[in-house]
């Protein structure tokens, strides 16, 4: 019979890692006598990051005294404490290629179910000094599992284990594990794990994402769909910048125009999905650097050409460079359409919401609306300044002709004496949260939203407030994207920049962040693209920092990557994971 050896717990503490702060409830302290087991945690015990760890699904964490000791001989350590890898319980029994998910058990008097493996994260590998330890436990099969509480009660050091009840399936916390993590995603195994109940809904989510783009016929190209967005759209048409000759130049509004590209050898270009931009590398001196920047396509998908819609800011290099000097003839360096902001098929309604240039990508997805004659609620909602200032007015109103339920709603900020209410637009003042009320907008609406910042947040949260599911709100960011540091306690914000102090010694590679207008030499001493990132204060997005997790997935928009280590499954093609990888020549990031 299994028995609880110990019972580990610890509240979070900050700590000193990497220069920075990280807030942690990874170190654990067996206790003696009983300690009660409630229904989001264990007493005394707490996390440090909730979004990751703890709550109900993942309410205490088990790990084997079988696991200490292979650890033990692997890593040669002979310094291991109960608590050693963060878990609540250490036991003797239950090992993972046995205990399944949806098995309940009793301990002491309270009675659990086991959830989910457990989440790869750095933090475990932070408490064992050793960085490769969450890609380790998985490569390994020896993750240790949660368990949620059922019955609350006591626990103690030396109760036995009693299974009381089978999970459904059989399916067991390696093979859950290796489902998710691992290559081979199979369709019968994804559809088993989905039929147990008792499976966590973070975890059902992530393999419901693997079983859909395994029945849209994505291979194996397509990276891991279950961990990350950014493997959620097809493989780039063609790899780093090629040149696009420019078709025409074309004024939108007061500032914003439009570049018309088309291939050099008249051939149709390769179709792009509704919502995906361009990244353009453009040289204002031919001696100089190079200008990396994106802009969302804003015609017809699947036209012959490629149109962009650009925002002339008042001190833009990249925007003034294209206004002032690029003319129809002249040819551009592009990259090939990228993008998760894409218009997802289905029946539901649809809300494209805008501010200013932000109408762009949703200027594409209502031209793929009107394009297929869609009987799909459509609401178009744009803010603006005034006529000026309002780009596509004209075309969006023939686009909405075209579908049989299509809406507008448009606001003017600051409307001219000459702009027509009713007709140029509909209300006055900006898009507000009781302008949206008003509307009436269907709940089971998706939305999608581009526009500023403070545009998007109070936009979602009117729609979230109005009974839209937060799901279904999408957002695109023209800038950098927002950082995913788990654990780390903010800072105040810096704008990109070079290294502060640059490694000695020849130059390596030169790293382009695009979305941020860096470029920075390579140097080894960073060991990781991830590091030469944080070291330029780009914003990232990470959480395993040794190729599980796949959060730091990245575009590579030109350039390829090495890795070391070795990820644990690849990503998509096209991107790379920068927790582990390194550029062997010159590398362009959509960072």
């Amino acid at each position: 019979m299994a028995t609880l050896l110990a019972v580990n717990v610890g509240l979070p503490k900050d700590v000193s890692w990497h220069g920075r702060i990280t807030r942690t409830g990874i170190w654990k302290q067996p206790v003696t006598g009983p300690r009660t087991v409630r229904r989001l945690n264990l007493e005394g015990d707490g996390q440090g990051d909730l979004a990751g760890h703890g709550g109900e699904q993942r309410a205490v964490l088990v790990y084997q005294i079988d696991s200490y000791r292979y650890w033990q001989r692997e890593l040669k350590r002979d310094d291991f404490t109960f608590g050693q890898f963060g878990e609540n319980f250490t036991v003797d029994g239950l090992p993972d290629d046995e205990v399944c998910i949806g098995d309940r058990y009793r301990i002491g008097s309270a009675v659990f179910e086991v959830t989910q493996p457990r989440v790869t994260c750095y933090r475990v590998g932070l408490r064992m000094e050793e960085p490769r330890m969450a890609a380790l436990l998985v490569s390994h099969r020896r993750p240790g599992f949660y368990l949620r509480v059922l019955t609350e009660g006591q626990v103690e050091a030396g109760d036995e284990i009693v299974k009381i009840a089978s999970g459904p399936e059989g399916m067991t916390v390696v093979e859950m594990d290796a489902l998710l993590y691992l290559p081979g995603h199979r369709r019968p195994q994804l559809e088993r794990a989905l039929r147990i109940p008792a499976l966590s809904p973070g975890w059902q989510d992530s393999l419901r994402t693997l079983l859909d783009n395994d029945l849209r016929g994505l291979g194996a190209t397509a990276g891991n769909t279950g961990l990350t967005p950014a493997a959620n759209s097809p493989p780039p048409a063609w790899p780093g910048f090629r040149p696009l000759r420019v078709a025409r130049v074309t004024p939108e509004s007061r500032d914003i125009f439009s570049l018309t590209l088309a291939s050099t050898d008249g051939l149709p270009l390769p179709a792009a999905l509704p919502g995906q931009f361009l990244t353009l590398r453009l040289r204002p001196e031919a001696a100089g650097p190079a200008l990396i920047r994106s802009y969302s396509l804003s015609g017809r998908p699947g036209a012959a050409e490629y149109r962009i819609s650009v925002k002339q800011e008042p001190h833009g290099a990249a925007s003034g460079y294209l206004r002032r000097h690029v003319t129809a003839g002249d040819v551009l360096d592009v990259a090939a359409p990228r993008g998760t902001f894409i218009l997802a098929a289905g029946d539901s309604p649809v809300l494209l919401l805008s501010a200013g240039v932000g109408a762009t990508p949703v200027l594409a997805m209502l031209h793929a609306l009107a394009d297929a004659r869609s009987r799909r609620q459509v609401w178009w909602v744009h803010g603006a300044r005034d006529g000026d200032s309002h780009p596509f007015a004209e075309e969006t109103r023939a686009l909405l002709a075209e579908l049989p339920a299509g809406h507008a709603h448009v606001s003017y900020s600051r409307p001219r004496a000459g702009d027509r209410p009713g007709i140029d637009y509909t209300a006055g003042g900006r898009i507000s949260a009781q302008q949206l009320r008003d509307l009436g907008l269907p709940r089971d609406a998706d939305a999608y939203i581009c526009g500023p910042t403070a545009f998007m947040r109070d936009v979602s949260a009117a729609l979230v407030a109005a009974g839209i599911d937060a799901s279904r709100i999408h957002t695109e960011t023209f800038g950098a994207l927002s950082a995913i540091t788990p654990g780390v306690l903010p800072a105040a914000a810096r704008a990109p920049h070079l290294p502060a102090h640059p490694p000695g010694g020849r130059p390596g590679p030169t790293v382009s962040f695009a979305r941020s207008g860096l470029a920075v030499p390579w140097h080894p001493e960073y060991r990781t693209l991830l590091e030469l990132a944080e070291a330029c204060d780009v914003p990232t997005r990470w959480s395993c920092r040794t190729g599980v997790c796949h959060t730091c997935e990245t575009a590579v928009l030109q350039g390829r990557v090495d890795y070391s280590p070795e990820p644990i499954e690849a990503p998509a093609e096209g991107n790379a994971l920068i927790c582990c990888s390194q550029p062997p020549a010159d590398l362009v990031l959509d960072l």
